[in-house]
């Protein structure tokens, strides 16, 4: 087992996270989505762009002309990235983000330890229960 350190460790830090961006078909619609999603708060909206601020994190949302989410799942063309979402419920969570855009594919991999759901652009994310940590 490998376990991180952190800069400090190694002298100062370079450099300091601000946002993780993600590319997006509609960059507006999925910032709504993700703030309704987290309870977060959309601090920018317009049509190429999308923020969304809450605990003191950020993401973006950037158009992308002719954007194409992974296929899921598709071994072929792995996902570059997802989102892990910790909730009290499961069931109930993925219920609401499917009435606001979300969709649940076929494919769940876990064994039932986390919940796959696609966001309104396709790019797949995990619903996991609050007390524990998904790999």
């Amino acid at each position: 087992m490998s376990y991180a350190q952190s800069g400090s460790e190694h002298g100062k830090s370079k450099a300091t996270l601000s946002m993780f961006n993600i590319d997006s078909a509609d960059p507006a619609r999925l910032a709504l989505f993700y703030a309704a999603a987290l309870g977060w708060e959309v601090t920018y909206s317009d049509d190429n762009y999308g923020v969304v601020e809450g605990n003191g994190i950020r993401i973006g949302f950037g158009k992308v002309e002719g954007f194409r989410p992974v296929q899921w799942p598709d071994e072929a063309c792995p996902k570059r990235f997802h989102l892990d979402l910790q909730v009290d419920d499961i069931k109930e969570t993925a219920e609401n983000l499917c009435a606001i855009g979300a969709s649940q594919p076929d494919f769940q991999p876990g064994a039932g330890r986390w919940l796959v759901l696609l966001d309104p652009d396709g790019q797949p994310f995990c619903l996991s229960p609050r007390h524990s940590v998904t790999p």
